[in-house]
């Protein structure tokens, strides 16, 4: 089979176009591709529509740095520490340039994805009902159960153009493991017409198969593969990366004003070539030592003999 192996540069230049619908951070708060998040910046891809339930930083950081039309999540800012500064320019200003904002919660933007998964126009739920996000978003519709009666939900399908996934490993065929807080992310998988897996660690093929229940993303789904050791920092990615709260508190202050945020983006982005300058920087910085990983906890070996 073709490999699908490209560098990160090279898998964001092919398959993520201005005007994308582009589903990213799906995890939640650990394997958010932020080295995939920095290239767009780097290569100005622009108009996009941001997909993802709890972004942290990384939707903050597209908004200001101008990559971002129309944002649809249950939530955007820095986890830990609160406001996204930028998102809030944004909407409250119009700093760098005014964005749309579609709410939903963590579950129906999970059932939104799922729908698309399943080939269906939407699903039912119950979720929100009662809530005032119904009139904020279009794609939200309350409807008369035909077997009970009942009032639900329907939950619009949404199918991203790309979803940006950043895994544990993956083989080039683009068959990947991802363990820990899964999200929505084997929904984003299954809904986006192109995906993107940024892994850690590019394996043998046999490595994936020899663990076929963790195949969370299988390759056929898959369009590129981009070998990117750290790519989920600041965010943790279990087994390979803690998360740094320092740089999400230094993040904070920085973007505070528009000039400080201006500054940091030079620094760790704009000012440095791709992820592995990116890298050596936060080397010099002494921050990698601080994340890694301190103590080993690996599962017991499963036996798939017959």
């Amino acid at each position: 089979m073709e490999t699908k192996l490209y560098t990160l540069p090279e898998a964001i230049s092919l398959f993520v176009r201005p005007g994308d619908t582009v589903a990213m951070g799906t995890a939640l708060e650990s394997l958010i591709p932020f080295a995939a998040g920095h290239e767009i910046v780097r290569q100005e891809i622009g108009d996009l529509t941001l997909v993802g339930p709890i972004s942290d930083m990384l939707f903050d950081l597209l908004i200001g740095a101008g990559c971002v039309r129309r944002v649809v999540a249950a939530w955007v800012g820095n986890v830990m520490m609160g406001t996204g500064y930028n998102f809030r320019r944004a909407v409250e200003r119009g700093a760098p340039h005014p964005i749309e904002v579609v709410e939903h919660t963590n579950l129906t933007l999970q059932a939104a994805l799922k729908a698309a998964a399943q080939g269906l126009p939407f699903l039912p739920t119950r979720t929100a009902l009662g809530s005032t996000i119904l009139e904020r978003n279009p794609g939200l519709k309350t409807f008369r159960c035909p077997f009970t009666g009942q009032t639900l939900m329907a939950v619009s399908a949404l199918a991203p153009d790309v979803a940006i996934l950043h895994v544990q490993r993956a083989d080039a065929l683009g068959n990947a493991h991802v363990w820990g807080n899964l999200g929505v992310t084997q929904e984003a998988a299954f809904a986006a017409e192109r995906v993107i897996l940024v892994a850690d660690e590019v394996v043998a093929p046999w490595v994936i198969s020899s663990d076929p229940n963790r195949t969370l993303v299988p390759g056929f789904r898959v369009a590129a593969v981009a070998e990117a050791r750290w790519g989920s920092h600041p965010s943790p990615c279990q087994g390979y990366t803690n998360r740094d709260d320092g740089f999400y508190r230094a993040y904070h202050g920085a973007s505070r004003t528009r000039e400080g945020f201006e500054a940091w983006l030079d620094r760790y982005v704009r000012g440095v070539e791709d992820h592995g300058a990116y890298v050596r920087l936060l080397r010099d910085e002494g921050r990698l030592a601080g994340v890694a990983v301190r103590e080993h906890a690996y599962t017991v070996a499963a036996d798939y003999g017959f």
